[in-house]
């Protein structure tokens, strides 16, 4: 197996990726030592982990039940919520036209709730808005209901507008692209992940079965970690606003690819090792209807 350059680690990122690949969508939760087992093969020590899961249970993503010496973890309806949104950007598909409009969120914030706005820039960002101006963000993407819900959950809607459809006057489109985004770095990151893994991933396939479980499960793990810090960056804008190099799709491709490879031994050494448990259909049914 080759020796595979890791981005940097964050524990809470590298917990969040496991669920979201291995255990939201087979509606499982997991046992803790079966969870350490898996981590340690990442690297992450027993200390970190349990550090982070304590604080991802004091954000409300996480609840654990105590079976004799034994806990059981499991995600909670805020803890689906946040995964499915990744797994929007992640694994979405990039727009493939688009209408000519803008979608534009005005905010202004006093003061004292200087820590919301930090985060209300932080989740248009992720939902692909740019900053035109301070206190002014736009997107090529209507996300209404999206951008109400983070305006709801962090109690900010007296000091928050939103206006679809509009049309930009006096100026060009790509000249507010070039203002709001910085394309050209994004597109040299993706260049970069495709240089990084295509000899790898051409290798792999005349490999064809040649690494063991565990070689599998973490190639594909560090290729998704890695390739996951791009839709914190990228809105996804669609063609029309694209530099024409553009290696967006390009690397997307190949990580789509490269996960679809590995993907049967990668789950075959979670299945042994990660100790999933089976939700009961109400426990499931009552969490999807309080997200």
């Amino acid at each position: 197996m080759r020796h595979i350059e890791r981005p940097a680690i964050h524990t809470q990122l590298v917990i969040l990726n496991l669920f979201g690949d291995y255990l939201h969508p087979r509606q499982r939760a997991l046992w803790t030592s079966g969870l350490l087992c898996v981590l340690d093969q990442l690297g992450l020590s027993e200390r970190a982990v349990r550090s982070t899961l304590s604080r991802m249970k004091a954000k409300g993503w996480l609840r654990s039940e105590r079976v004799g010496r034994r806990s059981l973890q499991r995600l909670t309806a805020k803890g689906l919520e946040l995964l499915e949104e990744g797994d929007r950007r992640i694994f979405g598909s990039r727009p493939t036209h688009w209408d000519g409009l803008w979608h534009v969120v005005i905010y202004s914030l006093p003061h004292e709730m200087r820590s919301e706005r930090r985060q209300l820039r932080a989740r248009l960002s992720w939902l692909g808005y740019g900053m035109l101006a301070p206190g002014t963000m736009v997107a090529a993407r209507a996300r209404r209901e999206d951008v109400l819900a983070s305006v709801r959950e962090l109690h900010v809607e007296p000091y928050v507008h939103f206006f679809t459809r509009a049309r930009l006057m006096h100026h060009d489109s790509q000249a507010l692209v070039e203002r709001c985004w910085n394309l050209p770095a994004l597109n040299r990151a993706y260049a970069r992940f495709v240089a990084r893994h295509r000899e790898a991933f051409d290798q792999l396939l005349c490999l064809g079965d040649g690494l063991t479980p565990p070689e599998a499960f973490v190639e594909r793990f560090w290729v998704t970690y890695e390739y996951s810090a791009f839709p914190r960056s990228d809105p996804y804008l669609p063609p029309e606003l694209l530099p024409p190099d553009w290696r967006g799709d390009e690397a997307a491709m190949l990580f789509s690819e490269y996960r679809e490879r590995l993907r049967g031994p990668a789950q075959t050494y979670v299945d042994d090792n990660l100790e999933l448990e089976p939700l009961e259909e109400s426990q499931w049914i009552d969490d999807r209807l309080s997200a």
